[in-house]
């Protein structure tokens, strides 16, 4: 089993920035990725981008390549997503995903964390 808190949701305006935190416990030696989804009112939850724990190994969705970016601190494991440039679009439920196990793995979710971007 793994357990994900999130934290770093919040308002902003358009053109501002904001990071995510995911921090993992449980039976974190056995992770294979993390990653992060949202969800937007009336849409489906949606792949943001995710980071393979071996290798660190990134992958964004186009809408957010340049402007998103997915880290992970090895020391105490947690799962950051810094994002730049927000627009009103990008305004949803972000959520911590971890992949763990032997393949293919079992998916653990995070509560959520709610990020608006308006002026």
């Amino acid at each position: 089993q793994v357990q994900l808190v999130e934290s770093g949701g919040g308002l902003v305006q358009p053109g501002g920035s904001l990071r995510l935190s995911c921090a993992p416990s449980g039976s974190i030696f056995r992770l294979n990725s993390m990653g992060w989804y949202r969800q937007a009112p009336g849409k489906q939850r949606e792949l943001v981008g995710r980071i393979t724990i071996s290798g660190g190994h990134t992958y964004y969705r186009d809408s957010v390549k340049g402007r998103f970016t997915i880290s992970r601190d090895n020391a105490n494991n947690t799962l950051y997503l810094q994002m730049n440039s927000l627009e009103p679009e990008d305004t949803a439920v972000y959520y911590c995903n971890a992949n763990a196990g032997a393949w293919p793995g079992n998916d653990y979710w995070g509560q959520g964390t709610q990020v608006s971007v308006s002026s």
